[in-house]
């Protein structure tokens, strides 16, 4: 027997908590949305709610992060129906990347078509200024790299294929129309588009690392996000993602500055408004489940 198989983030375990969740949920999720340090926010503008604490959810990971509530709330946005975390789970809380992508798939398996991602990220590119919002179109997993997948291990068919791909990892209608919204509401000036690099924390990164990041493409770099998109995607959901550019790298040895999680917490608030709007006026955009 494989290991993944009858294992705790497995698809009966998965099952099971989906299974407990759509017996209590007064919706029927079509839209997942993961919010990222300080930003959980997002799940307070869900109307009719019914919230779960993770603790109290069978077999789900519980939340250790400052700024993470760690609750699911269910209900609708803008007339569509969500599910939405307060909190998720990262490498360095000692989770594996099976066990802290699992609410990923219990999502799938309650129905959803469309998970939103954001997060907190330092900028890399020089052109980014805090505050900044980014549109993620492509990802680097440094941590991937060294054999740290979620997919690694036992395959299983019902979730999806051996080797799913991740050039379209990112879905390019969904890009398309942040730009649009963006542009609406006024804030072409702080919203990029560029590519996001995770890793595995929780330390934040030498001047080394950063300026090697940089070289290689990235614009961003966090902790999080990339495992979920690859999970989430092997189940064939379509993915978007942002990034709230919550502190410059450091790359400069002369610099003074320090990252901090207390900076990322602050900007986070302090552009979580415009964030909201953001993210609600996409998902009224978003077509009814016999349009998609």
């Amino acid at each position: 027997m494989y290991p993944e198989s009858s294992s705790e983030c497995g698809y009966e375990a998965c099952k099971a908590t989906a299974d407990w969740l759509q017996e209590q949920a007064p919706v029927r999720p079509l839209v997942g949305i993961v919010c990222g340090s300080g930003l959980g926010g997002l799940a307070d503008m869900l109307k009719d709610q019914k919230v779960f604490n993770y603790s109290d959810i069978p077999n789900f990971p519980q939340s250790t992060v400052h700024g993470h509530a760690g609750r699911l709330v269910f209900g609708t946005l803008k007339g569509k129906p969500c599910v939405c975390m307060q909190g998720r789970f990262h490498l360095y809380e000692g989770y594996s990347t099976q066990k802290l992508t699992m609410p990923i798939r219990i999502f799938k398996l309650m129905g959803v078509e469309l998970l939103i991602l954001t997060n907190a990220a330092g900028g890399l590119n020089q052109d980014y200024k805090v505050g900044d919002i980014m549109i993620i179109k492509d990802h680097l997993n440094l941590p991937g790299f060294a054999g740290n997948n979620p997919l690694c291990g036992h395959n299983d068919e019902r979730f999806g294929t051996r080797f799913p791909c991740m050039s379209d990892a990112y879905d390019k209608q969904m890009r398309q129309l942040a730009q649009e919204v963006g542009a609406e509401l006024g804030f072409s000036d702080f919203m990029k588009e560029g590519v996001y690099c995770v890793l595995g924390g929780p330390s934040f990164e030498t001047i080394a690392e950063c300026r090697m990041l940089n070289s290689l493409g990235a614009d961003a770099v966090g902790m999080s996000t990339v495992h979920e998109v690859i999970v989430a995607r092997h189940s064939g959901m379509q993915v978007f993602a942002l990034s709230l550019i919550t502190n410059k790298a450091v790359m400069d040895y002369d610099s003074e500055e320090k990252a901090n999680h207390e900076e990322v917490l602050q900007t986070g608030e302090q552009r979580s408004q415009q964030l909201l709007k953001l993210v609600s006026t996409i998902v009224s955009r978003i077509p009814q489940p016999t349009e998609i």
